[in-house]
C-alpha cells in the first residue's frame, strides 16, 4: 500500500532532523487548531495516492526551489530520495527541460509545478490539457493540491523563519532557483 511506504518514508526523513526540529511546531503550537487543521491536511495528502508519490515529490520539490524554502528543499530531498528519485533527477530540477533525467510525464508535471507556482500562475490550459493525456482527473487533482499546498508550506516556513534540519545532509539536495514571473 502507498500510504503506508509513504508515512515510513515520511518517520525516517523526520528522524533524520538534527537541528531546528521544533520551528514550525513552536509557532503553531501557538494556534493549536492550526497546527492541528495542518496535521490533518499533510495526513490527507500521504492518503490521497491515485497519482504515484514520486511524481507528487517532484512536483513539490520544483516548487520549493522556486519558492526558495530552504526547510522544504531539506525535507523534501530527503523523502524524494526515500520515494526513489535519482540524485540526478534532484539536482537537474533546473534545467529539467533539456535533461535526459525525466520521462516526458515527469517533464509535462515539472512544468505543471514551475507553472503553478509561477505569480499569477501562466499557461495552465495546455499543460492541463497535456496531463490529461496521461492522467485521470483525480490524479490531475492530486497534483494540483500538492504543488498548491507546497508553495503554502513554503510561504508560511519563510514567513515565520522556519529553519532546515539537516534531513538532506549527506545526499542530493535541489537548490532555489530563480523567482518566475
Amino acid at each position: 500500500m502507498r500510504a503506508v511506504e509513504r508515512i515510513r518514508n515520511h518517520s525516517r526523513t523526520l528522524r533524520r532532523a538534527k537541528r531546528h526540529r521544533t520551528d514550525l511546531v513552536g509557532w503553531l503550537a501557538r494556534r493549536p487548531q492550526l497546527l492541528a487543521s495542518t496535521a490533518f491536511y499533510e495526513t490527507m495528502l500521504i492518503f490521497a495516492n491515485r497519482l504515484d508519490p514520486r511524481l507528487k515529490e517532484l512536483a513539490e520539490l520544483k516548487a520549493a526551489g522556486l519558492v526558495n524554502c530552504e526547510f522544504c528543499l531539506d525535507i523534501g530531498s530527503a523523502i524524494a530520495q526515500s520515494s526513489g528519485l535519482t540524485e540526478r533527477q534532484i539536482t537537474d530540477l533546473p534545467r529539467y527541460r533539456t535533461s535526459d533525467a525525466y520521462t516526458e510525464l515527469e517533464k509535462l508535471v515539472i512544468a505543471y509545478a514551475e507553472a503553478v507556482t509561477s505569480t499569477p500562475a501562466i499557461e495552465l490550459d495546455e499543460l492541463r490539457k497535456q496531463l490529461l493525456t496521461h492522467l485521470t482527473k483525480a490524479q490531475l487533482t492530486e497534483l494540483a493540491t500538492a504543488i498548491a499546498w507546497e508553495n503554502q508550506r513554503g510561504r508560511l516556513n519563510q514567513a515565520l523563519g522556519v529553519r532546515p534540519t539537516g534531513m538532506s545532509e549527506g545526499m542530493a539536495c535541489a537548490i532555489p532557483e530563480s523567482r518566475l514571473g
